[in-house]
């Protein structure tokens, strides 16, 4: 007696394919994320647009009808004011030059700080990087009479020299603690192989580590500008004259005790973020490319 076996069912194919994930398709969540992210960028935005309106009113308008309303005239006294009573050229050039040479030497200084602590391993490690990350921590109140006194004691006081010194450290410092932790990671395959290959030290630095970290170092580049660009404490304190002030002190000029001119103070800040948003723009490629490089990494 033979048993024959029945083939099991196969259900039959419809013939449609499959679809696709449409990636335009979002979740409600997503689309409240969305909402809400979208909100708060237009919420960061209204400070912007009473500067702007009132960049353009007159001081007898701004003083009737208040911030809020809309100019009924296109002032530009305001903008002339603040450009020749400040000496904008003057300020706008020393804010580039302290900010890009702090931008520059910190970068430089937190490379070769964390090549030492983050590959080349010194002694108490650990301690030392939490010793970075604690100064950066410190609030500059507590800085400011122990640098105004060593400014006054080497001779640097009131000069753009002691701005950038006190800045690169005080940048370097976080720098550092973020390469360090970036290059204490860093595969250990790719040094063996340069070292058996005869490289030394400063070869290994600028040949193997240092086109890895090349995105990480334009993103630090990038934020040492922006945030040196508007320090304004350490300079108010250090920098007292005219030709060596930087940008935001020439905007606190423009404000007295009991008097202040709200279209100039206005205007001034609105030529103030210009330089700032055009260097941002300009690398802002470089800056998300950086980013998302160190991402994947």
């Amino acid at each position: 007696m033979s048993v024959t076996a029945t083939p099991a069912k196969v259900p039959a194919e419809t013939g449609r394919p499959a679809r696709a994930p449409d990636r335009h398709h979002r979740g409600i969540g997503r689309w409240i994320v969305l909402a809400v992210v979208t909100a708060g960028a237009l919420l960061m935005l209204v400070p912007f647009v009473f500067m702007l309106l009132n960049a353009f009113k007159t001081p007898g308008q701004y003083s009737t009808d208040g911030p809020l309303s809309w100019p009924s005239e296109f002032y530009t006294q305001g903008l002339r004011t603040y450009w020749t009573q400040v000496d904008f050229p003057q300020k706008l050039w020393n804010s580039a030059l302290i900010a890009g040479s702090v931008a520059v030497l910190a970068v430089a200084v937190s490379l070769l700080n964390a090549y030492a602590l983050g590959i080349g391993r010194v002694r108490g490690r650990l301690w030392i990087v939490g010793a970075f990350l604690l100064a950066n921590m410190l609030p500059q109140e507590s800085l400011v009479y122990p640098l105004y006194y060593f400014a006054k004691e080497v001779g640097l006081y009131n000069t753009r020299l002691v701005v950038i010194i006190i800045f690169t450290v005080i940048q370097s410092a976080f720098g550092t603690y973020l390469l360090a932790s970036v290059l204490g990671t860093f595969p250990k395959s790719l040094l063996e192989a340069a070292a058996l290959d005869g490289s030394g030290k400063w070869t290994i630095l600028w040949r193997v580590v240092l086109p890895n970290v090349r995105p990480t170092l334009a993103v630090l580049l990038v934020f040492f500008f922006i945030w040196t660009w508007n320090e304004f404490l350490i300079p108010l304190v250090m920098l007292i004259d005219n030709q060596t002030q930087t940008i935001p002190v020439a905007l606190a000029s423009l404000q007295g005790d009991r008097l202040m001119d709200a279209p100039t103070t206005n205007a001034g800040a609105l030529i103030s973020l210009v330089p700032a948003i055009v260097f941002f723009l300009i690398f802002q490629r470089t800056l998300s490319r950086g980013i998302t490089v160190g991402a994947e990494k």
